[in-house]
């Protein structure tokens, strides 16, 4: 597999990003990921979706650092700092599944997770929650799901994948801003574009949306629908903290609420005037949220 790494200096000029880079490498290739908080506090993992990166929960994590709260965004493969393999092909939902429960469960030997998703942040961590759930003490869920294809998706959702398949210039920063209410600055959109120098980068967020489970026979299927057998029974606190402006996967909030187990009796927020990307608009409450989930439970 041919990978491309994104040059350091792309990353020089970040926004309220002061957090030093780390890396461990898992199947031969390089994940990135940053910290923020105690070495020795509980472990909150935080997943990003498409087509963002670890940038986005940079205001969550000053949140649960300040909680006392050891807080770990990862770059997904693909992204951000992360090594990207060159090809479409080279990208499969169980293979990021793989690699990113490598980087958790063996390079970093995480224990008593708090897992926290968005969009395929989501997917991604809730198929290592349902597959590893001696690891996990937490899970939150934020403008996401876990589909398997048997449910039709959206048709916003049908509008974005078709632009990002056909669109033969990949916007990022323009992709991530039509999935935010606020209006994002020069720089913040630099700091989304920054892991991507050309379009031989962005074989990873071209990937993604062909790699959703949007039918029955898709090959990730199955296993999400063993991860739902699990999840539904898992005995471990469950929230749901949604956006009430993500017309992409807002209807998943009360599916989840009803669902899973560890969902009930618990007061699930509801972030007002946020969109998809509700870190970038909302991140200190959505951090808030999550760190009084944490101390509660």
């Amino acid at each position: 597999m041919r990978t491309l790494r994104t040059p350091d200096e792309r990353f020089a000029h970040l926004p309220d990003f002061p957090y030093e880079p780390r890396d461990a490498e898992v199947s031969g290739i390089r994940m990135a990921y940053v910290e923020a908080g105690p070495a020795d506090g509980d472990p909150i993992v935080l997943l990003h979706g498409e087509p963002s990166w670890s940038f986005l929960y940079r205001h969550v994590m000053r949140e649960l650092a300040a909680a006392g709260l050891r807080a770990i965004a990862v770059d997904l493969v693909g992204f951000g700092r992360s090594d990207k393999p060159a090809e479409v092909a080279d990208h499969s939902y169980a293979r990021h599944v793989e690699w990113t429960g490598e980087l958790l469960l063996g390079a970093l030997g995480l224990d008593r997770i708090t897992m926290v998703g968005q969009d395929w942040g989501g997917l991604i961590g809730l198929r290592i929650a349902a597959e590893h759930p001696e690891r996990i003490a937490r899970i939150v869920a934020a403008n996401t799901g876990l589909p398997t294809g048997d449910i039709p998706m959206p048709e916003v959702w049908h509008r974005f994948k078709d632009a990002v398949i056909k669109a033969p210039t990949l916007d990022i920063a323009r992709f991530v801003q039509s999935g935010c209410a606020t209006k994002l600055t020069d720089e913040v959109r630099a700091a989304y574009d920054a892991p991507f120098p050309d379009e031989s980068y962005k074989a990873g967020p071209r990937a993604m949306p062909g790699l959703m489970p949007a039918t029955p026979d898709n090959p990730a299927s199955p296993a999400n629908r063993a991860a739902w057998q699990v999840l539904t029974t898992l005995d471990v606190p469950f929230l749901v903290a949604f956006s009430d402006g993500d017309p992409i996967t807002g209807g998943m909030a009360p599916v989840l609420m009803k669902s899973m187990k560890g969902a009930r009796g618990l007061a699930h927020p509801v972030i007002n005037g946020a969109g998809h990307f509700l870190q970038e608009d909302a991140g200190a409450e959505l951090g808030r949220h999550i760190a009084a989930f944490v101390t509660a439970t």
